[in-house]
Formats: structure tokens, C-alpha cells, sequence
């Protein structure tokens, strides 16, 4: 079994800053796929980023690139999330999720059907 802890959130101010992590533990993870997803009330859960650490490539969501930055410390087994310039829009729970396979298929990155184990969120509000 797995598990993922994401810690970071907070309630903010928009044009600021924050850093979300998500510690994972117990069985070894596949390198291929950890992910970031959100969820605003009312609405569906939505990608946010995913790393691939096994080739370094990275993937995000058309609203917030140039803004968020997924990296990840191997050492740690910790995925994070940096977040700048934030926006009302950004308020939502942000969940932490990892792919168990090692796997491959074109367009899994954003799909949260191709992912195992989620964290149980963390909350970011954005103030105007």
C-alpha cells in the first residue's frame, strides 16, 4: 500500500506564493507518473501537473502553465507543486496522486483514471 500526504496549503492573498508537497510512503512507487489534481467546489476534479522522474518531463494543465511548477526529490520521495502568481480561480482542493505502473499510454498523464493512490488534499484559497 501507499500513501501520500500533501501539506502546503493555505488561505492567501492572489498574486502571491505557495508550495504544496506530497510525501509518499510504504511500497516502492513507479517513477512514470506523480500528479497534481484539483477540485473546486461544485465542479469536477481537474489536472493541475504530473512529472514523469524516470525521463524528467513534466506536463501541466493550459491553466496555470508558466505559473505552477511541478519537481520532485528522490532522495525524499516528495512531490511538489509551486505555485506563483496565484488567482482566485486557484482556490480548490489540490490532491497529491501517484501511478502504481510502470505502464505507458499517450495521454495518461492528464486522465485521473490513470492513477492509483490520492492523498486526501489539501486546501488552497485565493483572495482577491
Amino acid at each position: 500500500q501507499v500513501q501520500l500526504v500533501e501539506s502546503g496549503g493555505g488561505l492567501v492573498q492572489a498574486g502571491v506564493s505557495l508550495r504544496l508537497s506530497c510525501a509518499a510512503s510504504g511500497r516502492t512507487l513507479s517513477r512514470i507518473a506523480m500528479g497534481w489534481f484539483r477540485q473546486a467546489p461544485g465542479k469536477e476534479r481537474e489536472f493541475v501537473a504530473a512529472i514523469n522522474w524516470s525521463i524528467g518531463r513534466t506536463y501541466y494543465a493550459d491553466s496555470v502553465k508558466g505559473r505552477f511548477t511541478i519537481s520532485g526529490d528522490n532522495a525524499k520521495n516528495t512531490v511538489y507543486l509551486q505555485m506563483n502568481s496565484l488567482k482566485p480561480e486557484d482556490t480548490a482542493v489540490y490532491y497529491c496522486a501517484a501511478r502504481s505502473g510502470s505502464s505507458y499510454y499517450s495521454g495518461m498523464y492528464y486522465s485521473k483514471s490513470a492513477y492509483d493512490y490520492w492523498g486526501q488534499g489539501t486546501q488552497v484559497t485565493v483572495s482577491s
